[in-house]
């Protein structure tokens, strides 16, 4: 009776310490927080390169650059 007690609790210990061994979720957790920074950090530099870029090609057209044809 004892026995299989503590056989019981033994399994049950093995159990909780390979599910808190598994880091699977927290992986996945990570790569998803990896995944919005790097989309934010893509957001900002789009938006800052397109308010340096629109100012050249105002000046183009305000000269009256019509195309190529």
């Amino acid at each position: 009776m004892v026995l299989r007690t503590i056989v019981k609790v033994q399994i049950a210990w093995w159990r909780m310490r390979s599910r808190l061994a598994d880091e699977g979720g927290a992986t996945a957790i990570e790569y998803g927080l990896m995944l919005a920074l790097i989309a934010a950090v893509i957001v900002v530099a789009v938006t800052l390169l397109g308010e340096n870029t629109t100012r050249p090609f105002e000046d183009v057209t305000s000269r009256g650059f019509t195309g190529g044809s």
